[in-house]
C-alpha cells in the first residue's frame, strides 16, 4: 500500500468513527434523560461492545456520563455546552435573557425560559430568585405538556400537529384534564395570554407562563415565573402577572410579533 493510499484509509476510518460517535450522541439525546447500554446499542443498531468502546471515548472527552447507581448513561456537560450554545444562536435566547433577569429582579422569583424541542417544552435559560432558598430549575428539563403551566401555553399556541402526539399520550393519565375542559381552558389562555397554576407540577410551587411570538404571530417561546406558597399565588390577575405580561409582549416586540392584531 502506498503512503498516500494509506493516508486515504485513515482519514475515512477518522470519518466513518466520527459518524458512529455522532450516531450514539443522537441516540442519547433521543433515549434521554438515561439508557442502559443494550438499549442504546438496539437503537442504533450496534452491537453492544462496540457502543460500550465509543461510549467511554465520549465519557472521556465529557460528552457523556454514566451515572454510578444504575450503570446508565446520558449526555455530558460537554454535549449540553454545545447544545446551549446552538440555542444561543436564537434570537429568542439572546433577546430574552436580559429581560429574564429584569422579570427576576422585580418578582424576587424565579424564571425560566423555555422553548419547543423534540421532546416537548424544554428548559434553555434559568435566572434563579436572589434569596436564601430558591427553586431549582435545571437547564435543559422537559416539562409536561399538560401538567405544567409551561406546557400548557405550549398546547394552547402551537399548531396541532406538533402537540398532538404528546397530547394525546398525556390524555391517557388518571389525572389528565377532560378533552371538554381542556379545551375551553385553551380557549381562555388565547383570550387571557397568562396561564397560572398551583401545585400542579409539585405540591406547593405555583406558576406563571406566558407566549413569546416572533414574527407571523408564531410562538416562539415561554417565559414561566415559579415560586411556593404562601409568598407566591401566582394570581391569574395579580400584580406578578401583570409584570410577567408587561414583559412578555416586550420580548415579542422585539422579537417583530405585531401584538393586538
Amino acid at each position: 500500500m502506498t503512503e498516500s493510499s494509506a493516508g486515504g484509509a485513515g482519514r475515512r476510518q477518522k470519518v466513518q468513527a466520527a459518524e458512529v460517535g455522532t450516531d450514539i450522541l443522537t441516540a442519547l439525546a433521543e433515549l434521554a434523560p438515561a439508557t442502559s447500554l443494550s438499549r442504546l446499542a438496539e437503537h442504533v443498531g450496534m452491537p453492544a461492545s462496540k457502543v460500550h468502546r465509543y461510549l467511554q471515548a465520549l465519557i472521556a472527552s465529557g460528552f457523556a456520563e454514566q451515572d454510578a447507581t444504575t450503570n446508565h448513561y446520558g449526555l455530558g456537560p460537554a454535549a449540553l455546552f454545545v447544545g446551549l450554545s446552538a440555542l444561543g444562536r436564537l434570537d429568542v435566547v439572546k433577546l430574552a435573557t436580559p429581560y429574564l433577569a429584569e422579570l427576576r429582579d422585580e418578582l424576587n422569583e424565579t424564571c425560566f425560559l423555555a422553548v419547543w424541542g423534540n421532546r416537548g417544552p424544554t428548559v434553555v435559560h434559568v435566572e434563579q430568585a436572589v434569596r436564601a432558598v430558591t427553586l431549582v430549575t435545571q437547564v435543559g428539563s422537559v416539562l409536561p405538556l399538560l401538567g405544567s403551566s409551561t406546557g400548557l401555553v405550549f398546547n394552547a399556541f402551537l399548531a396541532d400537529a406538533e402537540t398532538a402526539d404528546l397530547r394525546d399520550l398525556e390524555l391517557q393519565t388518571p389525572s389528565a384534564p377532560s378533552s371538554r375542559d381542556l379545551q375551553a381552558a385553551m380557549e381562555r389562555l388565547r383570550q387571557t395570554q397568562v396561564q397560572s397554576v398551583q401545585g400542579l407540577l409539585m405540591a406547593g410551587v405555583n406558576a406563571l407562563s406566558a407566549p413569546l411570538f416572533s414574527g407571523g404571530q408564531r410562538i416562539a417561546g415561554v417565559v414561566t415565573v415559579v415560586g411556593t406558597e404562601p409568598g407566591f399565588m401566582a394570581e391569574p390577575d395579580g400584580k406578578a402577572a401583570q409584570t410577567l405580561l408587561r414583559i412578555t409582549r416586550r420580548i415579542s416586540t422585539r422579537m417583530g410579533a405585531r401584538l393586538g392584531e
